[in-house]
C-alpha cells in the first residue's frame, strides 16, 4: 500500500509484496477526524481486500505496503521497530530518521447493542520514516514507510482493517489579511488526495514497485473529512463541486464532507478540499459586534473629530505645501493690492474719479468729509503672504518662515480730480500666517 500527495494532501496506492497481484481494493475509506485543536489530525484507512472468484485466498496471502509523505506519530505501546524496514530503505541511499509501529485494528461490520467490534491487531504496523540526501534538488521531505502484515480478516467481507495514525500540518491555515481574520476569523484548508504518486520522496519507490500495484474494485470508496463540533464550524468552500456534505448519523454536532471515488479515473489523482473555520460564540458575533461599534463610535467621535480638524488643519497648511518641485511657492492674497505699474499712472490733478476705479479697482473705502462733498479719499488695503521652504520630499515641502506685506494707498480727490496720492508697505517675518 502507497499513498502519497503534495503539500497538505494525502492519498494511497496500494501494492502487493508479489509482482501482478490479483487482489483488488474494496471498499476503500480514508477518514480525516478534524477538531478544533487542529494541531493532530487522526487520519484513519479502513479497507477490504477482493479476491477475484476463480482465485482462493489462501494462495494470495501476502504483505501490503503503505508509503506515507511526511512523518507519522507512532504507537508506543504497539511494539518495537522493525530492523528490516530501515535495512530495506538504507539498501537504495535512504537515511532512516525514526521508526516505530503503527495501530492496526480491525472492525466488524455488524454488532450487537448498535455497537460494532474493534479488534486491535497485536503488533501493529512497522513502519520507519526516512529522507534522501543529495541530489541537485537537496534533501527530499520525509517520507513514512509502512508495513501491513497480512491478516484473515483482510479478505472477510464481515470486516474492514483499518490504520490509524496521528498527523501533525496536515491542516494549513489559509494567508488572510488582518482585516479578513478580525471579520471572518482564521480560515484553515485540509486536503485528502488517492493516486498522487507525483512527489519528489514518493514517486521512486513507485516506479520500482509499480508492477504491485493494487487497483480499487467496483466497491463504494471514499474520502471523509469529518468534522466536530459542528455548532463552531463554517465550511466556506468544498471542492470537487461532486462532494457531498452531511451531518453524521448517530453522532452528535458532526459534520463530514465525503467524495466518491471514481475507479475507472486510474492513476489520476482524485482530490478533496475542504477550505474551513472554527469559530466562538463572540467571533460568530463579530461582524454584528463590530458594525455597531463603529456606528456608536462614528458618532461619538464625529464632533471631536471636526473639532481637531479646525484646531490642528491650518496649523498643518501653514507648515506644509504641496505640488512640484519646480513650482513656485503659493502665495495668498487678501483685500486689494495696488500695483505699481497702476500707482505711476495716477497723475495728480489730471486723473480722475472713474480713471482710479478703472485702474485701481471698486474694492476701496470711500471716505467723505463732513460739510465738504468735494473732498473724498479712497483707501486700498490689502495683504500678500508668501512662504519662504526650508526642505522638500517630493511633492512635499515644509514651510520655514512667512514673509508677510501689508499694503495700503490713500487717494485723496477734489472734485472727483486727484489731489494727492500715498502708498504705504510694511514687511514682517511670521512663523504663522494669521499671526500678523
Amino acid at each position: 500500500m502507497l499513498l502519497a500527495a503534495p503539500g497538505a494532501a494525502r492519498a494511497q496506492v496500494f501494492l502487493g509484496s508479489r509482482p501482478s497481484p490479483d487482489l483488488t481494493i474494496g471498499p476503500l475509506f480514508v477518514r480525516a477526524s478534524v477538531t478544533p485543536a487542529l494541531d493532530v489530525v487522526t487520519v484513519d484507512v479502513l479497507w477490504s481486500l477482493v479476491v477475484p472468484p476463480t482465485a482462493s485466498g489462501a494462495a494470495l496471502e501476502q504483505d501490503l505496503y503503505l508509503l506515507w509523505p511526511g512523518e507519522v506519530n507512532g504507537d508506543a505501546a504497539a511494539g518495537p521497530p522493525d530492523p528490516a524496514l530501515a535495512r530495506y530503505v538504507r539498501e537504495r541511499g535512504l537515511t532512516p530518521v525514526r521508526e516505530g509501529r503503527l495501530h492496526l485494528y480491525a472492525r466488524g461490520l455488524y454488532g450487537t447493542g448498535g455497537t460494532r467490534p474493534t479488534e486491535p491487531i497485536a503488533g501493529g504496523a512497522p513502519f520507519v520514516t526516512f529522507v534522501q540526501e543529495g541530489g541537485p534538488l537537496g534533501v527530499n521531505p520525509r517520507v513514512t514507510y509502512v508495513r501491513i502484515p497480512w491478516h484473515p480478516w483482510m479478505i472477510n467481507r464481515t470486516w474492514l482493517m483499518g490504520l490509524r495514525m496521528e498527523l501533525g500540518g496536515l491542516v494549513r491555515p489559509v494567508p488572510a489579511t488582518w482585516i479578513e481574520r478580525l471579520f471572518w476569523g482564521r480560515r484553515h484548508t485540509l486536503a485528502l488526495s488517492y493516486n498522487e504518486v507525483r512527489g519528489r520522496g514518493i514517486f521512486p519507490m513507485y516506479f520500482e514497485h509499480r508492477d504491485r500495484l493494487l487497483r480499487l474494485a467496483d466497491e463504494p470508496s471514499q474520502l471523509l473529512a469529518t468534522f466536530s463540533r459542528a455548532e463552531q464550524l463554517r465550511i466556506h468552500d468544498v471542492f470537487p463541486r461532486t462532494a457531498s456534505r452531511r451531518s453524521a448519523e448517530g453522532r452528535a454536532a458532526t459534520e463530514i464532507v465525503s467524495l466518491f471515488l471514481d475507479r475507472s479515473e486510474g492513476l489520476v489523482p482524485q482530490v478533496l478540499t475542504v477550505q474551513f473555520g472554527y469559530y466562538t460564540r463572540l467571533q460568530a458575533w463579530a461582524p454584528v459586534l463590530i458594525t455597531a461599534l463603529v456606528f456608536v463610535l462614528g458618532n461619538m467621535a464625529g464632533p471631536l473629530l471636526v473639532t481637531l480638524a479646525r484646531h490642528f488643519g491650518p496649523r498643518l497648511k501653514d507648515r506644509f505645501q504641496f505640488g512640484p518641485e519646480a513650482a513656485a511657492p503659493r502665495e495668498r492674497q487678501a483685500g486689494t493690492i495696488v500695483s505699481r505699474d497702476a500707482l505711476e499712472r495716477l497723475a495728480p490733478g489730471q486723473t480722475t474719479y472713474e480713471e482710479v476705479l478703472r485702474l485701481c479697482g471698486a474694492d476701496a473705502e470711500e471716505h467723505e468729509q463732513f460739510g465738504r462733498p468735494e473732498h473724498r479719499r479712497l483707501v486700498y488695503r490689502g495683504r500678500r503672504v508668501a512662504p519662504q521652504r526650508r526642505r522638500r520630499f517630493g511633492w512635499v515641502a515644509t514651510v520655514d518662515r512667512w514673509e508677510v506685506e501689508h499694503h495700503e494707498v490713500e487717494i485723496t480727490l477734489e472734485h472727483d480730480v486727484v489731489r494727492d496720492v500715498q502708498a504705504r508697505v510694511r514687511r514682517a517675518r511670521l512663523t504663522q500666517p494669521g499671526a500678523g
